[in-house]
C-alpha cells in the first residue's frame, strides 16, 4: 500500500493539474516519454544508450527532446502553470538517474516495482549509462534540478556523483555550454545546500534520496556479476581516490576546464562561483549575519538588471536574487575536508591569471551591467575585505589574486528607488525569505513611502507583516509627517492601518508602542498641524469608544469586558494619549461611579506613563479638566477616590507591581500648586489636603529601603504652609463675614491629621540623617515662632529633642514641669491667671500631652480654697477654649474633665434647681454624670451671658450647639452602659434602689435574688440631663439649634424605653408629674414646631 502511495504521488507530480482526467494524461506521457527514449536507443544501433559516449547524443537524444518539449508544452497549456512542466521534467531527471544506478547496480526487477516509487517511469526505460542523464540534464537546462537532487545525497556521495559530472563535462567535445552547465551546477548546489535537512517528508529530493540509498544498499550484498556491472564505462578514466571535499573536486575541475572559457561572459560567471566559494568556504564570519538593509540592496540590484534586460519583475525573479545573495554571504554548506586555504587561493589566482592574459576579463569594465558583472563586483570586494581582515600568513597566490582582483574595473549599477520599493513590496507581499526584515525596511524608507499609492496599498495588504512594535514605530514615523499634508483621504487611510496593526499587538507590545508615542509628543498623530477633517474623524472615534465604555456601565468590569475596554482606549491612546487622557479624566470625575472603570484601564495601559515612568500628562489632563469646572461635593469625591486608586499599586502583566501616578506627582501636581494661605477659596484647599491625606495613606513598596517619597515635594515650605493654615483655624469665628471663607472644623481635624502625619515621616527621615536637616529644621522652627504656640506641637515628631517645649510662662505657674524639656515665653495674650487656659489648650492638642498635663498639674487637695480657685478658673477656661475646638479637642477636653471630677480635683457643686424636693434615690455612681451635665451648663451660660453673646459668629454658636450636642451623647452612652435594658420588661426590686458599684440587670434562676437595677435614678438622671439641654438651647442666641434638639429627642426616647423596660420604675403620679414638669421647661422654646415636636414626645411618656 505505501509502495502504490508513493508511486501515485510520483505519478500525479507528473500529472500536474492538467483540467483532463490527471490519470490518463499521465499514462499517455509517460508512454510517450518511454517510447522516445527506446527509439534513442534503437539510433544507437549497433549500441545502445547503456554505452553512449558524449559525441553522440546529438544524433540520437532528438526523439527524447522532442517528446520532453511536447510533454511540457502540454503541461503548460493544460495546466497554465509553467511549474508543471517543471514537474515533469524533475520526474524525468530523477527517473533516469535512478535507472543508470539501478543498471549500474544490477537491481533486481522484483524487489524494485514493490519499493520503487519511481518504477512506472523507470521500468519502461532502456538500459541508460550517465552520459544520457548528464546530457538531458543539459539539453533541458536543468541544472537546479540535478543539484537539488544531488544536495539530497550524504556527501561522500556527492562528490562521487560530482566526479562522474566533471570527468563528462571534460570529455570531448567540451562547448561553452558544458562550461556553463558545470558552472550552474556548481552554483546551484551551493545554493540549494542551505535547503538541505530542511525539505518535508515525501517531496522528490526525499524519496529520491531513499531510492538512491536503497540502490546502493541492495549493490553492497550484489553477486560479483552485479559488481561488475558497477564499474564505469570501459572509455572512462581511472578515477581519483574518493574525497569527501567537494570544494577541492570543483575547483581542480575548473582548473581543467579553464581552456574551455572562451567569452567574456563565462569568464566572469567562473570567476565569481569560485570567489564566492572561496570566500564562504574560508574567509565567511559564521558569527555574522548579513544585516536585512543590504541583502535587500543586492537583491534589488539584481532585479534592476534583470529589469533593465527585458524581464519582468516576478517573486521567481525575487526569490531566486535572493538566493544568489543568500548563497554568496553565508558559510558553505561543504566545509573543506583536506583543502587549505592557500591552495584554493593558488587555483583561483591560476586562473584569474589565465583569462586575464586571455583577454576576457579586459571586458568588465566596458561591457554593459549585468547580473554576472554585478555578482563579480561583489565577489571581488567581499574577498579582498576579508584578506584584508583575514590574521593569515603570507601565502602563495594571496598577492598575486589581490593585485589581479583590485585590477578589475565593471560598470556602475544603481537601482532606483522605485524598484527598491517595488521589489521590497513584492517580498513583504509573497511572503518571501526575510519578509518580516523587510516589512521593517519598508516602513522606515522615507523615500519609498513618498510612492503614496504603492506604500499605502501594501501596508493594507499586509498588515500581519507588520505586527511587530518595531515596523509599527516606523510606519507611526511616517505617518506623523503625511499627516501635514493636504491629502486627507491618504491620511485617513494610513491612521487605520497603523491602528490596526497596533490593535493587534501584545498588551505588553501595545504599552511599548504607547511610551514610544509619548516620549515623540503628547498629541501623537496630531502633533503637527493635521487636517480638520482627520482630527473630526479621530474626535468621533474617541467620542464613540469612551461612550461604549461607559454606556456598558459595570459589565465592563468583567475581565473580557475589561479587555475590550482596555483595547477600545490603547487604540485611540495610540492615535493621540493627551486627547485620551483628557476624556479618561473625564469620565473619571464627571460620570458617576466610572472612575474606578477608568482606573482598571489605566492600570493595563502603564505606557501612557511614557518611557520615564511617571504620570505627568496624566496629571496636566486631569489639571486641566477640572480646572474650568466647579466641582460637585460628588464630582469632589470621584476625583479623590480617581486619584487615590492610580495611587495604588497593581500587579502588571510583568508580574511587578506598580501605579500608574506615584503620590510625589499627585503631591507636587495637585497639593502644592493650591495650598497656600493666600488662596482665594478654602474648598481647593480642603480638597488638596484630602488629596496630600490620601497620597500619605498609600503603602509604597519598599517604603523602608529608600528615603520617603515626600522628601521630592519640597517638606519643610509644605509643613510650614499647613502650620501656618492650622494657625488661621484657631480663632476662625473671630474673623469678619467679608473675610476670607471660614474653615469648616472638619478641614480643622483634617489639617491636623495631615500635619501631624506628615509631620511623622519628616522625623523620620530628619532622625536617620539629623546634619542634612540641621538648616532647613532650624528655618522651620524659627518661622513658627510668629504662629500660634501650640502649633508645634504639631511639629514634635519633626523637632525631636533638638529644642524644648516652648509654652507661656503663666503656664509654668499651674504645672511642675521638668526645666529640661520646657520653657517658658512672655507672650501678650497670656498674662497673669491664664494658666489655666493654657493648661487647657495643651490638654486639646493630642493625648500624650494631655495626660502630661493632667500628671503634671499643680494642685494641692489638701487645701479647700486651692480647689475652689481651681475649679472657679478651669469654668473660666472651659468656656473660652469650648467654641474653638474640633470634636476630636472636645473630647479630649470631656475625658480631662471626668478626670478632674472623678479625682475630686474639680468641684461641681450639683443643686436641685429643677426639683422641689430631694428624692430618696442612691446618685453617687452617677455623681460624674451630673456635675459633668452641671459644669457645661455653668460654661455655657456664661458663654451666653450678655458679657459674651456678641462673641461669636453664627457659625461659631452653631458649632457650641454641636460640641454640646456631643457631649450628651457621650453622657448618654455612659448611661446606657450602666443600665442595660433588657429584650422584655422586668420589674425592679423593691425600693427600685441599687447599691453603688451594682451592676446591670442579668437573669437569674428561680429561686435566686434578682439584682437592684438603677432604673428610677437614670430616670431621675436624664429629666435634669433634658432641663439642662433645654435650658441651653433656650440661652443660645437663635434658640434653634438643631443639634440639641435632637439630643432632647434622644434623651425623651431613651426615657421612655426606660419606663418601657422597666414598668414599675415610674408610678402614673410621677410619670404625669414627669409629663407636666417637661412640658413647662419646653414652653420656653421660641421656635413652634421644634416645640411642637418635643410636646407630642413628652405626651407619649405614660406608665405603663
Amino acid at each position: 500500500m505505501a509502495l502504490k502511495m508513493n508511486q501515485g504521488k510520483v505519478l500525479g507530480h507528473a500529472a500536474g493539474t492538467c483540467g483532463s482526467p490527471g490519470g490518463l494524461v499521465c499514462i499517455l506521457d509517460v508512454a510517450r516519454l518511454q517510447g522516445a527514449f527506446l527509439l534513442a536507443d534503437k539510433l544507437c544501433v549497433p549500441s545502445s544508450l547503456s554505452s553512449l559516449q558524449k559525441a553522440d547524443w546529438s544524433t540520437v537524444g532528438r526523439p527524447v527532446l522532442e517528446a520532453l518539449r511536447d510533454v511540457s508544452g502540454r503541461e503548460e497549456q493544460c495546466g497554465g502553470r509553467p511549474a508543471s512542466a517543471a514537474v515533469w521534467l524533475k520526474t524525468v531527471v530523477s527517473s533516469v538517474w535512478l535507472k543508470v544506478l539501478s543498471g549500474e547496480a544490477g537491481e533486481d526487477v522484483e524487489t524494485a516495482w514493490r519499493e520503487n516509487p519511481f518504477f512506472p517511469l523507470q521500468n519502461g526505460l532502456p538500459e541508460l549509462n550517465r552520459v544520457v542523464l548528464f546530457e538531458v540534464v543539459k539539453s533541458t537546462a536543468t541544472a537546479g534540478t540535478f543539484a537539488h537532487f544531488l544536495s539530497s545525497l550524504p556527501r561522500c556521495h556527492i562528490c562521487t556523483e560530482l566526479e562522474s559530472f566533471a570527468r563528462h563535462v571534460g570529455r570531448v567535445p567540451t562547448g561553452e555550454d558544458d562550461v556553463g552547465l558545470f558552472l550552474e551546477v556548481w552554483w546551484e548546489l551551493w545554493k540549494s545546500g542551505e535547503e538541505r535537512g530542511g525539505a518535508a517528508e515525501d517531496t522528490a529530493e526525499t524519496m529520491f534520496a531513499r531510492e538512491f540509498a536503497r540502490v546502493l544498499s541492495a549493490s553492497s550484498s550484489a553477486s560479483p556479476r552485479a559488481a561488475k556491472r558497477l564499474k564505469p564505462d570501459a572509455s572512462d578514466r581511472a578515477p581519483s581516490p574518493l574525497s569527501s571535499d567537494v570544494l577541492h573536486l570543483l575547483l581542480h575541475a575548473l582548473r581543467d576546464l579553464k581552456a574551455h572559457v572562451s567569452t567574456a561572459e563565462l569568464c566572469v560567471q567562473a570567476l565569481s562561483v569560485s570567489l564566492d566559494a572561496l570566500y564562504t568556504a574560508f574567509l565567511a564570519d559564521r558569527a555574522a549575519v548579513l544585516p536585512a538593509e543590504e541583502k535587500l540592496r543586492l537583491v534589488c540590484e539584481v532585479v534592476g538588471i534583470r529589469e533593465q534586460s527585458g524581464e519582468q519583475l516576478t517573486p521567481g525573479v525575487i526569490r531566486e536574487a535572493q538566493r544568489d545573495v543568500q548563497a554568496s554571504h553565508a558559510p558553505s554548506p561543504f566545509e573543506p575536508a583536506g583543502m587549505t586555504l592557500a591552495e584554493a587561493l593558488a587555483i583561483v589566482a591560476e586562473l584569474a591569471e589565465f583569462w586575464r592574459r586571455g583577454g576576457l576579463l579586459a571586458a568588465c569594465g566596458a561591457s554593459k551591467p549585468s547580473c554576472s558583472a554585478f555578482r563579480l563586483e561583489q565577489s571581488v570586494q567581499k574577498v579582498l575585505a576579508a584578506l584584508e581582515k583575514a590574521e593569515v600568513p603570507e601565502m602563495d597566490g594571496r598577492e598575486e589574486l589581490r593585485g589581479l582582483l583590485e585590477s578589475l574595473a565593471f560598470p556602475a549599477t544603481k537601482s532606483r528607488p522605485d524598484v527598491s520599493a517595488r521589489v521590497a513590496a513584492a517580498i513583504v507581499d509573497h511572503r518571501l525569505d526575510g519578509y518580516q526584515d523587510v516589512a521593517l525596511l519598508f516602513a522606515s524608507e522615507r523615500s519609498w513611502a513618498a510612492c503614496d499609492v504603492l506604500w499605502t496599498d501594501c501596508l493594507e495588504r499586509n498588515r500581519a507583516a507588520f505586527q511587530r512594535l518595531d515596523a509599527l514605530l516606523e510606519v507611526t514615523a511616517v505617518l506623523e509627517d503625511k499627516l501635514r499634508g493636504a491629502d486627507v483621504s491618504q491620511c485617513r487611510r494610513l491612521m487605520k492601518v497603523a491602528a490596526d496593526i497596533f490593535s493587534a499587538l501584545s498588551l505588553k507590545d501595545k504599552n511599548a508602542a504607547l511610551a514610544a508615542v509619548l516620549k515623540r509628543s503628547g498629541s501623537g498623530f496630531f502633533a503637527g498641524s493635521a487636517p480638520s477633517a482627520v482630527t473630526e474623524g479621530f474626535e468621533q472615534e474617541l467620542n464613540m469608544a469612551f461612550n461604549c465604555i461607559i454606556q456598558g456601565g459595570g459589565a465592563m468590569a468583567a475581565q473580557g469586558n475589561l479587555n475590550t475596554a482596555v483595547s477600545l482606549v490603547a487604540r485611540v491612546a495610540f492615535q493621540n494619549p493627551e486627547a485620551t487622557l483628557k476624556a479618561c479624566c473625564h469620565s473619571a470625575v464627571f460620570n458617576k461611579g466610572a472612575f474606578s472603570l477608568m482606573v482598571k484601564i489605566l492600570q493595563q495601559l502603564h505606557g501612557l506613563q511614557g518611557h520615564g515612568g511617571g504620570g505627568a500628562l496624566l496629571c496636566r489632563c486631569l489639571r486641566e479638566t477640572i480646572g474650568t469646572k466647579s466641582l460637585s461635593v460628588n464630582e469632589k469625591e470621584q476625583l479623590l477616590e480617581y486619584l487615590g486608586l492610580l495611587m495604588t499599586a497593581v500587579e502588571g502583566e510583568d508580574e511587578e507591581r506598580r501605579s500608574f501616578l506615584t503620590p510625589q506627582e499627585v503631591v507636587n501636581a495637585f497639593v502644592l500648586p493650591n495650598i497656600s494661605t493666600a488662596g482665594s477659596s478654602s474648598l481647593d484647599v480642603e480638597l488638596s489636603l484630602r488629596l496630600l491625606q490620601t497620597a500619605l495613606s498609600v503603602d509604597v513598596q519598599d517604603a523602608s529601603s529608600h528615603p520617603h517619597w515626600a522628601l521630592d515635594c519640597s517638606p519643610f515650605p509644605l509643613l510650614y504652609v499647613l502650620a501656618q493654615l492650622h494657625n488661621r483655624t484657631l480663632r476662625c469665628w473671630e474673623r469678619p463675614e467679608d473675610a476670607v471663607p471660614r474653615w469648616s472644623m472638619e478641614a480643622k481635624e483634617l489639617l491636623v491629621s495631615v500635619l501631624t502625619t506628615l509631620g511623622r515621616v519628616v522625623g523620620a527621615e530628619v532622625a536617620a540623617a539629623p546634619s542634612r536637616w540641621s538648616r532647613a529644621l532650624f528655618w522651620l522652627y524659627d518661622r513658627t515662632a510668629e504662629l500660634d504656640w501650640t502649633v508645634r506641637f504639631h511639629l514634635k515628631a519633626v523637632w525631636g529633642e533638638h529644642f524644648k517645649n516652648e509654652v507661656p510662662s503663666s503656664l509654668l505657674a499651674v504645672c511642675d514641669l521638668p526645666e529640661q524639656d520646657w520653657v517658658g515665653s512672655d507672650l501678650p495674650q497670656y498674662g497673669q491667671g491664664t494658666g489655666l487656659l493654657a493648661w487647657m489648650e495643651c490638654c486639646s492638642v493630642s493625648d500624650p500631652l494631655r495626660a502630661t498635663m493632667l500628671s503634671r498639674l499643680a494642685l494641692d487637695q489638701r487645701r479647700p480654697d486651692h480647689v475652689g480657685m481651681f475649679s472657679k478658673g478651669l469654668l473660666v477656661a472651659v468656656t473660652q477654649t469650648l467654641p474653638w475646638c474640633s470634636v476630636s479637642q472636645w473630647t479630649r477636653l470631656l475625658g480631662v474633665l471626668r478626670e478632674l471630677i472623678s479625682s475630686g480635683r474639680l468641684h461641681v457643686p450639683f443643686s436641685l434647681e429643677y426639683v422641689d424636693h430631694l428624692p430618696l434615690l442612691d446618685l453617687r455612681s452617677f455623681s460624674c454624670e451630673l456635675r459633668l451635665s452641671v459644669l457645661l451648663l455653668r460654661a455655657l451660660q456664661l458663654l451666653c451671658g450678655s458679657s459674651c453673646s456678641g462673641w461669636l459668629a453664627a457659625e461659631g454658636w452653631a458649632h457650641v450647639g454641636r460640641l454640646y450636642a456631643h457631649a450628651v451623647r457621650a453622657m448618654m452612652s455612659s448611661l446606657r452602659a450602666k443600665l442595660t435594658l433588657p429584650t422584655s420588661p422586668k420589674t425592679p426590686a423593691s425600693g427600685g434602689l441599687q447599691e453603688p458599684g451594682g451592676s446591670p440587670l442579668t437573669s437569674k434562676e428561680p429561686g435566686e435574688e434578682e439584682e437592684v437595677v438603677p432604673c428610677q435614678e437614670v430616670l431621675f438622671v436624664l429629666s435634669q440631663l433634658f432641663c439642662h439641654v433645654q435650658h441651653i438651647q433656650v440661652m443660645m442666641p437663635g434658640g434653634q439649634s438643631e443639634p440639641l434638639f435632637l439630643s432632647s429627642l434622644e434623651v425623651l426616647s431613651h426615657y421612655e424605653a426606660v419606663m418601657a423596660a422597666f414598668p414599675l420604675s415610674s408610678s402614673p403620679l410621677e410619670s404625669d408629674n414627669a409629663r407636666h414638669f417637661f412640658s413647662t421647661i419646653t414652653d420656653n422654646l421660641q421656635d413652634l414646631q421644634m416645640k411642637a415636636v418635643l410636646q407630642q414626645k413628652i405626651a407619649q411618656l405614660v406608665a405603663p
